[in-house]
């Protein structure tokens, strides 16, 4: 049975990374991930009465902003096995994203990449996992599967470890996405992203505290899967003992360690939608900004849509987190045949 518990914890964790440690992770980034579009539509500001920038990391390598975090980690890996402290074997657990970006800075950096993946995980992930070399090793849903799974590895192999959320490096590399944004749009009121392990947010909002600190951060998830709300309002870090069931299945995992201590001291609010508003929000998006993204990245449009993310007239950030959708289960699309009009 599904169970949402508090997470056992030792001491809090003291590697937290900065806003400096985002500023050099760009630089160390420029010329190795895209700088995604910030995109604008007149309908959506209308429809919502809010000026809304969508920064679109679905157009990023790999599909998703997982690319920046992945690819920074492993040139620090990289630094140590030119000196010879390592060897060129990463690992990591992923509900998809996050492994096909990992892998794809592996196969360019010339490195073996091991992906742990849950079986309810989306066929179209684990194509492009395969697609950038990457070697899949099935396990159950769940948090503690997928752990338990990835020490064997890193045990087998000696493996070097890249979460995909509770490591400092990540975090300082997701947070360019909103480094970028706002320093094309530094006007924001309220910037908002998708939460799950809590890594982007996490980033994103060291990045605004740096740049906007009167700026509003807000993390939006499914209602079904609030391990992050939970948490944040209650103060007490909280895990998912299975998988969620939600649509958004990058939104699955239970916040982790460092996420969450960012959040505590640098998020304003985190906010639930339900699995129909994140439906329509995916609909919105694609007939208003003719963006088809992955159910994930539509959360916050969805609190958007809601009226829920800052007041008539605000400047609104969004990042569209990704794009990497299964069209035979897209929720308005799966079973259509082709129109012949």
């Amino acid at each position: 049975m599904l169970r949402l518990a508090a997470v056992a914890t030792g001491s809090p964790p003291t590697d937290l990374p900065d806003f400096p440690q985002v500023v050099a992770a760009a630089a160390r980034l420029q010329g190795r991930v895209v700088r995604t579009p910030v995109l604008r539509s007149d309908r959506l500001d209308e429809r919502c009465d809010r000026k809304v920038f969508l920064k679109c990391e679905n157009l990023q390598h790999a599909g998703a902003f997982k690319y920046r975090g992945a690819t920074h980690a492993l040139l620090a890996l990289e630094d140590e096995a030119v000196a010879g402290r390592r060897t060129r074997v990463v690992a990591t657990h992923s509900s998809g994203n996050h492994g096909a970006a990992l892998a794809r800075a592996a196969r360019l950096l010339g490195w073996r990449c091991l992906v742990v993946t849950p079986h309810d995980a989306s066929p179209v992930k684990l194509a492009a996992i395969l697609a950038e070399s990457g070697e899949l090793h099935r396990c159950e849903p769940g948090l503690a599967p997928r752990e338990a799974m990835l020490a064997t590895l890193v045990q087998e192999t000696g493996a070097a470890v890249v979460h995909p959320f509770d490591d400092s490096r990540v975090i300082a590399g997701q947070g360019t996405a909103a480094l970028e944004l706002l320093t094309e749009q530094p006007q924001l009121e309220v910037f908002a992203a998708p939460v799950g392990g809590g890594g982007l947010l996490a980033g994103c909002a060291l990045a605004v505290r740096g740049l906007a600190p009167g700026c509003r951060v807000v993390g939006v998830e499914p209602a079904a899967a609030d391990d992050a709300a939970q948490s944040f309002h209650g103060g007490q870090r909280l895990g998912w003992s299975g998988s969620p069931p939600t649509i958004a299945d990058g939104l699955r995992g239970s916040i982790g360690a460092r996420p969450f201590a960012i959040f505590r001291a640098s998020v304003d609010e985190v906010l639930t939608v339900s699995e129909p508003a994140i439906i329509a929000a995916m609909r919105v998006l694609l007939e208003d900004v003719r963006l088809l993204i992955e159910p994930s990245s539509a959360v916050p449009i969805a609190a958007l849509l809601e009226g829920r993310l800052g007041a008539s007239g605000d400047s609104v950030g969004i990042v569209l987190s990704g794009g990497n959708v299964d069209l035979s289960a897209c929720p308005f699309l799966a079973g259509r045949s082709p129109r012949n009009d």
